[in-house]
């Protein structure tokens, strides 16, 4: 029997840097509905469901994704890993693939790359992505790994980085999970695609506005390449932006966190 594929799309209203993004309007539609879109577009994937928070203002994402026809479940804010597996089990499935809310440029082949890659290793991995060490832009950040790999991070994590970011907790620990990853031809990891700003919000408009200014098809990677060939000045747009800056801050709150007499956990 082939193993069920779900696609799990991650967001919340309660962004830190760019607080109800995922509601921006991007080519005349919200920019979770692109990505939902996207994400249901990517080969293999057999269901799509929304993961997002109990606050009453993510009602709002819920609503949205029903009225794509898309799933939804609802889980804790901060323990986004927590999150995943009420999600999983809800919606049973063998291979998840993981998508974060605020990448409207999700180009479907790339995700089917990494998600035919773990397919193909027929259970001699269980995670695959294309993120360690990244070749692609970011916002173009694949991730797809096992149940079993999933229940048992969810088991094991501890620190509030790991909880947060659903995969670092397997990617740091290769002595208990078999990683692979997808590499391109070229190395476009310096270009951003995500947003997290509002002048990673401005690029992603921009772009839109140049090759679907009805947000009515889905572009690929190798046409917006090709536009930033054509219009390099859109690159400084929101040029000068770390890669990983949240993962970087969360690290941060693991060191507070583990201090004694912090209350937090630690690892």
């Amino acid at each position: 029997m082939t193993a069920r594929v779900l696609a799990v799309v991650q967001a919340r209203l309660g962004s830190t840097r760019l607080p109800g993004k995922a509601l921006e309007e991007i080519a005349g539609r919200p920019m979770l509905a692109h990505v939902l879109t996207r994400t249901a577009a990517v080969p293999g994937v057999d269901q799509v469901v929304l993961a997002t928070t109990v606050n009453p203002e993510d009602a709002a994402l819920a609503d949205l994704a029903r009225s794509l026809g898309i799933a939804c479940a609802r889980g804790s804010v901060e323990d986004v890993l927590d999150r995943f597996r009420s999600v999983l089990l809800a919606h049973p499935a063998e291979i998840v693939l993981r998508v974060t809310g605020d990448c409207p440029l999700l180009d479907p082949r790339v995700f089917g790359l990494v998600l035919d890659k773990y397919s193909r290793s027929a259970g001699t991995v269980d995670y695959v992505s294309n993120v360690d060490p990244p070749t692609y832009p970011d916002g173009l950040d694949a991730e797809v790994f096992s149940s079993p790999a999933l229940e048992r991070a969810w088991r094991e994590a501890r620190l509030p980085s790991d909880r947060e970011h659903v995969t670092t907790y397997i990617r740091d620990h290769r002595d208990r999970f078999r990683v692979a990853n997808v590499v391109n031809g070229e190395d476009l990891s310096a270009h951003r695609w995500v947003v997290d700003t509002a002048t990673d919000l401005t690029f992603v408009r921009q772009v839109y506005a140049s090759l679907d200014p009805a947000g009515t098809r889905i572009f690929g990677m190798a046409e917006v390449l090709e536009l930033l060939t054509r219009r390099p000045e859109l690159l400084s747009l929101n040029a000068g932006i770390r890669r990983n800056e949240g993962l970087e801050r969360s690290r941060a709150r693991d060191l507070l966190a583990s201090r004694p007499g912090s209350g937090g956990r630690s690892a």
